[in-house]
């Protein structure tokens, strides 16, 4: 509930990302080391979107709930409560799963 404390601006996105699998299909634990970069996110929180150039305020193309895909390297990473969370621009954010 930290990120209710924060308000991305203009056309940022702060998500949390998903727990990356600690062990295989076949109970076999991975070390830390060897756990793949996690790309996958929940949208926490979400600006009110750009202004362009006439001064008309584009809408944002995530919604706070969805899953969305994150580009490898890349975005601001956000403590709030000792919880970590990531502000990425709309524009960065590669897709979204849809259910």
């Amino acid at each position: 509930m930290a990120f209710r404390k924060f308000l991305p601006l203009f056309d940022r996105v702060l998500v949390e990302r998903l727990t990356a699998e600690t062990v295989t299909k076949g109970g076999i634990m991975l070390p830390e080391k060897s756990q793949g970069k996690v790309l996958q996110a929940t949208v926490v929180a979400v600006g009110p979107g750009s202004v362009n150039q006439k001064g008309i305020v584009q809408p944002m193309s995530v919604k706070v709930g969805e899953k969305v895909l994150l580009p490898e390297y890349g975005g601001t990473k956000v403590v709030l409560e000792d919880k970590d969370y990531f502000l990425f621009r709309d524009a960065d954010i590669l897709g979204k799963y849809v259910d």
